[in-house]
């Protein structure tokens, strides 16, 4: 059931916004002039779903999230990854809902409202779990299945909800392609140059990492969109809008943990060691599915014809020219869209 509580000073907040446009548009009307540019933002606000985060109970996480398009479109669910929130896809959302289709971005645990339900569950970033928080999500929602899609940590959820549980994920679109890994597998050491681009992941594995990461959140996290797209031009005011989700409580420790886990330095929870082992073996995804790579992507992320072997069913990959890094989405908002469509074709 969705949680409704919402502070009176955000309740207040809201009705004085809704009462400023309707007040416009009475006026407007009375007065027979045309609405003016002022009082068109105003009421383009008012619509925008980005305005009005909803909250619902799922697993073990109260989790925000955006909800967009039509109530009985086709659910197109999207994950963001790290270090992004759901602004990535505000403009494919609107390319989608203008489809019909039925758009849901979530915070991941540790940004933006999401939020744990209980202060004893461990604050823990490991694969497995994010995609349990998402197929929670699902549920709460009664969402049967739903084209997924994803970039980063969005996009091994996303892999990792398709080659787990088929039967919930209609078709998928995933950046950088296959990304399911396990401890095991990442024992290996990688070449000097493949290893100089984890750099932050070593940096993590260190308590100086943690309090660094901790005391310049918002500035290690800038850092890493530029490096991770270094030729798109994103404003001051696009990166702050998103860096206000990393204000989450929880933020530091889910995404040290992301990492360590990922070394083996910590464990993980026992609860989530069957998925693992599953994922160990490389599962064969077989659900309808489209893999992009931008042609500017600066983050560390494999070659397409190392993956394209793991997708068993219906596939195709597209490299997207233009300058394009590892923020596809939000930087190529039109090409993602467009897979979208592609595999919700396929799917039917």
């Amino acid at each position: 059931m969705k949680d409704q509580s919402i502070s009176p000073r955000h309740c207040l907040g809201r009705l004085a916004f809704i009462f400023a446009a309707l007040q416009l548009i009475l006026f407007s009307s009375a007065t027979a002039k045309p609405i003016t540019i002022a009082e068109n933002s105003t009421l383009r606000q008012l619509e925008d779903p980005f305005n009005h985060i909803k909250q619902i109970k799922a697993g073990v996480l109260n989790i925000g999230y955006v909800e967009a398009g039509p109530a009985n479109g086709e659910p197109v669910l999207l994950l963001h990854g790290w270090p992004y929130d759901i602004y990535s896809y505000k403009e494919v959302s609107e390319i989608l809902t203008a489809k019909g289709y039925r758009v849901l971005i979530p915070y991941l645990r540790g940004y933006g409202s999401t939020r744990f339900l209980s202060a004893a569950t461990p604050r823990n970033g490991q694969q497995s779990a994010l995609a349990v928080d998402m197929i929670a999500f699902m549920d709460a929602l009664k969402i049967k299945n739903a084209i997924v899609g994803g970039f980063d940590w969005g996009a091994r959820t996303a892999d990792i909800m398709a080659a787990l549980w088929p039967e919930r994920v209609k078709g998928l679109v995933s950046v950088s392609g296959y990304l399911i890994g396990s401890q095991a597998g990442n024992r290996a050491p990688l070449k000097p140059q493949a290893e100089l681009s984890w750099w932050y992941q070593y940096y993590f594995a260190t308590d100086r990492g943690q309090a660094g990461y901790q005391a310049h959140t918002a500035e290690f996290n800038k850092l890493i969109w530029q490096t991770a797209s270094p030729t798109w031009k994103f404003s001051e005011e696009t990166y702050s809008r998103s860096a206000a989700s990393f204000k989450n409580p929880d933020h530091v420790q889910i995404v040290i943990d992301n990492y360590r886990w990922r070394l083996g330095i910590t464990k993980g929870e026992a609860k989530y060691d069957a998925l693992e082992s599953k994922l160990a073996t490389a599962p064969y995804i077989t659900v309808p599915t489209v893999t992009l790579e931008g042609d500017a992507n600066g983050a560390p992320h494999p070659d397409p014809s190392v993956y394209a072997i793991r997708f068993k069913g219906k596939y195709a990959h597209h490299n997207i020219n233009g300058g394009v890094g590892h923020n596809l989405p939000q930087e190529a908002p039109q090409a993602f869209a467009d897979a979208i469509l592609e595999v919700a074709t396929w799917a039917r």
